[in-house]
């Protein structure tokens, strides 16, 4: 489904997600899926293997989301490992809307892409895995570290697991209006919504015209 790009104003809105490429000591490669939520900057899984199927990819986001609730938006790149036919049934039956960033634009994904500099910089450059289970315990003890003990300059000290006072996606009861500058035309008056209510929803002509919306309490 085609959607507008939304700012985050609270957790579990956007999850951002990319994949991170590294070798094993015998020069077997692996990746690396890397799951942010944009508002928290917290990392909610860091999934190492050799292969990582769409299939895999739709159970560990369950796994996420049973755990937190599922979020109002997911923000990828459009490869075709994010637009298989599997990722796209999930999709449809969580009711999650899905933002592919523009081919080229990787500053449209800005959040996770961060997070991969640092995941890399202090995690995969500085350790040598001697299998697998190696490299996943080492980034699984890196991912514990960067959650719920550094604190981060861009949360004022605070470290990802601090408690906000925002809202998760599964207490909010309101519908959020829009808050635009300018017009979209004739015929735009009126929007829809997603089939849960929770935010607007606009045709892809309209998405062209305005592909970045800011969302506000009524």
């Amino acid at each position: 489904m085609l959607s507008p790009m939304m700012l985050s104003d609270g957790s579990n809105q956007h999850w951002s997600l990319d994949f991170v490429s590294d070798a094993l000591n015998n020069g077997r490669r692996f990746r690396v899926l890397t799951v942010v939520d944009d508002y928290t900057r917290e990392c909610l899984t860091l999934v190492a293997d050799t292969s990582l199927s769409s299939e895999q990819r739709g159970r560990e986001f369950d796994r996420i989301g049973e755990h937190r609730g599922w979020p109002l938006m997911i923000v990828s790149d459009n490869g075709t490992e994010m637009t298989s036919y599997a990722i796209l049934a999930w999709q449809e039956k969580q009711s999650v809307l899905w933002y592919y960033v523009a081919p080229g634009k990787p500053q449209q994904n800005r959040f996770v892409e961060s997070f991969d500099g640092r995941f890399r910089d202090e995690c995969l450059n500085e350790h040598l895995s001697r299998n697998l289970g190696h490299a996943r315990s080492v980034i699984n003890a890196w991912l514990a570290d960067y959650n719920a003990v550094r604190p981060h300059t861009g949360l004022n000290g605070m470290t990802q697991e601090a408690p906000l006072n925002t809202p998760a996606r599964h207490t909010t009861t309101h519908r959020p209006y829009l808050k635009t500058e300018g017009t979209f035309g004739a015929g735009s008056r009126r929007l829809g919504w997603d089939p849960q209510g929770r935010i607007p929803v606009f045709w892809p002509r309209l998405i062209k015209m305005k592909p970045c919306l800011n969302l506000g309490k009524p």
